[in-house]
């Protein structure tokens, strides 16, 4: 899979956010998109997932050497970002089997085994209204890192984490994102450490 932005700018009524950012993402990259808050950042990540409509400029998707509309992508891709919200009124349980309707996991892997591999086997029952917001984030990575996608958006994807759960993401980073290409949006190194490419976005106002 390879992601090509060029001459992508985003405008918030008279306010450009970025400009003139020209990039190629390809194979099993890992790249990290960085900047201060409010810098664009995250704007940037929701524009290659297709959750935002950049203001000018072009991207394309390529997906064995051909040209993949801009409404497919999701099906290649799976995000982490605390903006997206858990059904509140399911258990983990029906959150993980209602997901399924949409992307599969890694093959071998189990949706209760997922769940035990971030420390949610206890919360498997429970709905998610009644998580802490660190058990919601582990559970947003548990659906992301485990679906059989090849491209992973992350933003910002400690947030909420406490140390034992950044410990668990990094491990999972390690363990699950070696052959897949990852995105991480992200002012703390803790997050974003494993990425060999790193894109300032403040190189782009």
């Amino acid at each position: 899979m390879t992601i090509s932005l060029n001459q992508v700018g985003k405008r918030f009524n008279y306010d450009w956010i970025f400009r003139r950012f020209s990039y190629t993402f390809s194979g099993t990259g890992h790249y990290a998109i960085l900047g201060p808050n409010g810098s664009g950042k995250s704007t940037l990540l929701q524009i290659i997932s297709g959750h935002h409509h950049h203001s000018e400029g072009d991207v394309q998707y390529l997906f064995n050497e051909q040209t993949l509309p801009q409404d497919q992508f999701f099906r290649h891709s799976a995000i982490v970002a605390p903006y997206l919200e858990l059904v509140e009124e399911l258990t983990l349980q029906e959150c993980f089997e209602f997901h399924l309707h949409f992307k599969s996991f890694l093959p071998g892997y189990k949706p209760l085994e997922i769940a035990e591999l971030v420390g949610l086997e206890k919360a498997w029952r429970k709905e998610v209204r009644n998580f802490s917001s660190g058990m919601k984030q582990r559970a947003r990575l548990a659906l992301a890192i485990f679906s059989d996608v090849q491209i992973l958006l992350l933003d910002e994807p400690c947030t909420n984490l406490d140390a034992a759960g950044i410990a668990l993401y990094q491990q999972l980073v390690r363990d699950h994102c070696g052959n897949r290409m990852v995105i991480v949006s992200s002012n703390d190194e803790q997050e974003y450490g494993f990425c060999k490419e790193r894109i300032h976005i403040t190189d782009y106002k």
